[in-house]
């Protein structure tokens, strides 16, 4: 595995395996929101960010977790390794509580962490699995049909996964 694409839900704990991936394989990581947003939640328009992900996917190794549907082909064409967070919804709302709660709020940058809940948020965290995972799959199934895919359905099973990932220096 040297690049490795995740993708899933808001609070589904992207950014924690994604800082988990990238040093477990000694690789760079990029946590999206934390590019596409700046400080006051203004958005990199959308040629700037396609081009920076285009930049990105270029390198031999990464680690990049984020969803944006719009750009996600530029990540599945160059990925080896995708992993689908398909966690439960109930999950997601409790790991952005605990989020909310750790970070108080707000942009963490360090941390990959953009924390902005609202009822829209939360209205796209419940409606996930009925409307964004079918055009995931469809996403991930015309872009990287190349690339080993894992799908995570539980906390769990993402503990399990990362514990297969063998250290590399």
């Amino acid at each position: 595995m040297d690049r490795i694409a995740i993708i899933g839900c808001g609070g589904s704990g992207k950014t924690t395996l994604g800082r988990q991936l990238a040093e477990r394989i000694n690789a760079p990581v990029t946590h999206l929101d934390g590019v596409y947003y700046d400080s006051d939640w203004n958005t990199l328009p959308p040629e700037k960010f396609a081009a920076l992900q285009e930049e990105l996917v270029a390198e031999p190794r990464w680690v990049i977790d984020g969803n944006f549907a719009s750009t996600l082909p530029i990540r599945l064409k160059r990925a080896d390794t995708v992993v689908f967070l398909d966690i439960p919804p109930i999950v997601c709302l409790w790991g952005i509580l605990q989020r909310r709660r750790r970070y108080r709020g707000g942009q963490h940058t360090e941390q990959g962490v953009f924390d902005r809940i609202h009822w829209g948020f939360i209205r796209y965290i419940l409606g996930f699995r009925r409307q964004m995972r079918p055009k995931v799959r469809a996403l991930i199934a015309e872009h990287a049909g190349h690339a080993r895919v894992v799908t995570i359905t539980s906390r769990r099973a993402a503990r399990r996964f990362l514990a297969t990932v063998p250290p590399q220096t």
